[in-house]
């Protein structure tokens, strides 16, 4: 039997799992993106005490068995010195319909967001979309119950904090999950994006839809866009003297990443996987193009550079 004699603490080596979950760091810090860090340093924030430590051992021998992530909650199973693992169950409050509806407002209110979101990244003041929403996106020690069916009476005891620290390490995998954690899945975040960045546009083309018309039926001489058809794609004087910069988009490939997996694949590898490759080679033999074309300090990579 592990553990507790009276007010002391005996330490056991708990029992070997094979092909447990382990941390892939093998010291250190674990997590790598800002947001699995932020995890981590939230937790540790708690004075959670020396659990905390001995859940991070735990999460590196691989004595975690399984985590099952749904919304508000993780299911988990975890290998002590027992027999039988113990069973973990995490439960975080969920945030509000209400505050979740502001809070996707506010991020399809901006076009970063919202592009970085529906491509799979983490934007880095993701956060203050959802204290403008009054609320948090990461939750406090009161938004966190958890419980362990070992001996042990801490909060967290060390199987719990293992959880934790492998938590870190799948967030870095998926930043949805914390959005899960919180009450929503990645799925209906998405398309909750997608609709209001659509009902965005409809908005603001129906504010233009006058002016729009006009310039539809018209060219510049002021004769029906019908009696031009001959000369349509001819390059018209006033385009004579723009001089384009591209530059390279804030989120790379991100319209590939929104697409996701294509319905066919080339031998063992999805197509999705050749393609950004194939649309960086593209883009630079255009840019060099543009460049001989007589966008002057323009450099291979799209940013523009002095000239000497």
């Amino acid at each position: 039997m592990s553990g507790y004699w009276g007010y002391y603490y005996r330490a056991e080596k708990p029992k070997e799992v094979k092909d447990g979950i382990k941390a892939k760091s093998r010291r250190g810090a674990i997590g790598e993106k800002w947001w699995s860090k932020r995890w981590v340093a939230l937790l540790e924030s708690f004075k959670m005490g020396a659990r905390l430590g001995r859940g991070r051992s735990y999460a590196r021998k691989g004595q975690v068995i399984s985590i099952d992530v749904q919304k508000g909650r993780v299911r988990s199973k975890v290998q002590g010195v027992q027999s039988e693992p113990y069973n973990v169950e995490i439960r975080f409050a969920k945030i509000s319909k209400d505050d979740w509806d502001k809070a996707i407002e506010v991020m399809a209110s901006k076009a970063i967001f919202a592009a970085k979101l529906l491509s799979g990244e983490m934007p880095n003041d993701i956060e203050d979309a959802f204290t403008e929403a009054g609320s948090s996106l990461f939750p406090g020690r009161k938004d966190i119950k958890t419980h362990c069916s070992c001996p042990d009476w801490a909060d967290p005891c060390k199987h719990i904090a293992a959880v934790y620290y492998l938590m870190a390490e799948k967030f870095d995998e998926d930043p949805f999950l914390i959005f899960e954690l919180r009450g929503r899945t990645k799925e209906e975040i998405i398309e909750a994006l997608r609709k209001r960045r659509v009902s965005t546009l409809v908005e603001d083309e129906g504010e233009e839809e006058g002016k729009a018309e006009d310039e539809v039926s018209t060219t510049l001489d002021g004769r029906p866009l019908e009696e031009r058809l001959d000369s349509f794609w001819e390059l018209g004087e006033e385009l004579e003297f723009v001089a384009p910069y591209p530059m390279p988009p804030e989120v790379a490939n991100a319209v590939l990443k929104r697409f996701g997996d294509a319905p066919f694949s080339i031998g063992d590898a999805n197509l999705s996987f050749f393609l950004p490759k194939a649309h960086e080679v593209a883009g630079r033999a255009a840019l060099k193009m543009a460049a001989r074309n007589g966008n002057r300090g323009l450099s291979p990579d799209g940013i523009q550079e002095e000239e000497h």
